[in-house]
């Protein structure tokens, strides 16, 4: 296949490549909303739970921004074949029920939200990158709230792992 180089991209493709990532991202977290109380669940580092209660409100209020967003560019959301949020999350974050060493199982599900939140940093990137290029003043604050809370629960996530581990 001849690869393909694209000349200066006009406002009809980047509002395309716009709506695609904000379809896979939104389709996503809406997939993750329905999960997190499971998660939740079976921790079990109160800390943990604490900080996945935390992390749901924000994927509440991601979605609910993203359905602003939506409405702001007169679109409503696709249902995306491929979903890498979607794709972690279905398969429980390899989580063993029957697990003995809970400590296993809760330094997966940190691993797995960090995992996730890399995947929402990087996609909330590229979304305000694209954002700018359609002047899309108000969805590029949205979109960096969005951006601001995926990046401090990766940092929260990551010091509620260290303090399990070494109980500082």
């Amino acid at each position: 296949m001849k690869p393909f180089t694209p000349s200066a991209l006009d406002e009809d493709f980047l509002k395309q490549i716009f709506l695609h990532h904000l379809n896979r991202i939104y389709n996503g977290k809406r997939f993750l909303n329905a999960h997190c109380a499971h998660l939740i669940n079976i921790a079990s580092f109160e800390g943990l739970k604490l900080a996945l209660d935390e992390f749901s409100n924000d994927v509440k209020k991601q979605v609910a921004r993203m359905e602003e967003i939506y409405a702001i560019i007169g679109e409503t959301p696709s249902p995306e074949v491929c979903n890498p949020i979607q794709s972690i999350v279905k398969d429980d974050f390899c989580l063993d029920e029957n697990q003995t060493i809970p400590v296993l199982n809760d330094l997966d599900m940190m691993l797995y939200v960090q995992i996730l939140e890399h995947i929402n940093i990087t996609s909330y990137r590229m979304l305000i990158t694209i954002g700018k290029l359609l002047k899309y003043q108000d969805i590029i604050q949205l979109l960096t709230e969005s951006f601001d809370e995926s990046a401090d629960n990766d940092k929260l996530f990551m010091l509620i792992a260290k303090e399990y581990i070494t109980k500082d």
